[in-house]
């Protein structure tokens, strides 16, 4: 019988200390070898520091991060070590799966003005067999 994250939507990776400032990609996630992963929602809270000038996030799997979400804007989370925000995938989208091996992050395109600016992310997912 499968674990959890086969049967349930569930949480898969949680990151603390992400930086949210500097222009990178932030793994989160890598896909267990055999099995496909498909992202439902992150969870980014509990930032170090207000996330104003943080405008420009991309989500997924690649160097860049952005096979899915992209663009997304964070700079209203101003309030350190409380605010959060839940990132779904958009309604009616289509996506491509990602396979083991994919390493599943965020990049920061453009960052919060606050440096140094942590966060926390959670992944929620779940995965089926290869």
């Amino acid at each position: 019988m499968s674990g959890l994250s086969g049967l349930a939507l569930t949480l898969v990776a949680t990151v603390v200390g992400a930086d949210m400032h500097t222009a990178a990609k932030v793994d989160l996630y890598t896909v267990p070898s055999g099995k496909v992963f498909y992202p439902v929602m992150t969870v980014i809270r509990d930032p170090s520091d207000s996330m104003a000038g943080g405008t420009d996030y991309d989500l997924g799997t690649g160097a860049d991060a952005d096979t899915w979400r992209q663009a997304v804007d964070l700079s209203s989370m101003v309030v350190a070590d409380t605010d959060f925000m839940a990132v779904r995938g958009a309604d009616v989208t289509k996506y491509t799966e990602c396979a083991a091996a994919d390493v599943f992050g965020i990049k920061v395109i453009t960052g919060t003005t606050a440096d140094p600016c942590t966060a926390a992310i959670d992944l929620f997912g779940y995965l089926v067999d290869a």
